[in-house]
């Protein structure tokens, strides 16, 4: 997988940069000497966070082609070339399936799925284009790799992220591409995420989700980090071109299970079917 080990002077975008995990991203870039433009929905805060950690913003609907695809003309039009791009804009309420409008389904599915297929199909082949190389990081989610209860429509988007991840660094990998990817999936972060109704659109009014306050910190149950710690983790799988950027290696026992009960199911089929067990 081709990485990208020195990010001095080499132009991001990060999309969803105005908070949370895309800030922490951002933040971690500049570090690294990259010069960053931060896009977001929300132009007060994108424009907030731009000024406070020495960003470009522009403003995106990443579930608008037309608005990504002006935003990397924006780009091109400034600083001449795009090197990083993190498709990392994302939205979280929950419902029960049972509860789930067509509309939520639509707005999930807009932004978490079709938002990165935008950054891919719009981005991939400007990246492609530079001698020096180019790296992509799609943000999904814990919730990419194994589900619960209430996360139906967000895990939908997220297994399709990792699933079109996985196919585009085969594919890039078969090519000798100079331009490498990976997928971001991680646990529980400090962010704006529960309270993603805020930019719900006004289009999409037909709502069984609910937001949900994320602040759990006193939840034994999960372990919490701040963007940054999350940014760092990003920056190390591009320069090191690694496919899975993960946050929270301790849950590996939640997807172990998930692996082991499909196991399982194949060796059942595979016994009888007469073809063995193993």
């Amino acid at each position: 997988m081709s990485g990208l080990p020195d990010l001095a002077g080499k132009v991001a975008i990060v999309t969803g940069g105005a908070s949370g995990i895309g800030k922490g991203i951002a933040v971690q870039l500049i570090a690294e000497g990259a010069q960053v433009i931060i896009a977001d929905i929300q132009r007060d805060a994108m424009e907030a966070t731009a000024e406070e950690i020495g960003a470009v913003g522009i403003q995106v609907d990443v579930s608008n082609p037309a608005s990504v695809d002006a935003l990397a003309r924006e780009a091109l039009d400034r600083y001449g070339a795009v090197h990083v791009v993190c498709n990392n804009a994302g939205i979280g309420p929950l419902a029960p399936v049972a509860d789930l409008t067509l509309d939520d389904w639509r707005w999930m599915i807009g932004v978490n799925l079709w938002g990165v297929i935008h950054g891919v199909h719009t981005f991939l082949p400007i990246l492609k284009q530079n001698r020096e190389g180019g790296h992509i990081v799609n943000t999904a989610s814990m919730a990419g790799l194994v589900a619960g209860p209430r996360l139906g429509a967000y895990a939908a988007a997220k297994y399709g992220v990792v699933g079109l991840t996985e196919v585009l660094a085969a594919e890039l990998a078969s090519d000798n591409s100079r331009v490498g990817v990976s997928v971001l999936c991680p646990g529980t972060v400090h962010t704006n995420i529960g309270h993603s109704s805020r930019n719900r659109p006004a289009g999409l009014p037909d709502a069984g989700f609910k937001d949900i306050d994320i602040e759990l910190e006193d939840n034994p149950m999960y372990r919490w980090i701040y963007p940054e710690e999350a940014g760092a983790v990003v920056v190390r799988a591009i320069k090191r071109g690694d496919l899975y950027a993960l946050t929270h290696p301790d849950w590996y026992p939640r997807v172990a299970k998930r692996h082991e009960a499909i196991a399982e199911a194949f060796r059942q089929q595979a016994a009888e079917a007469g073809l063995g067990g193993g």
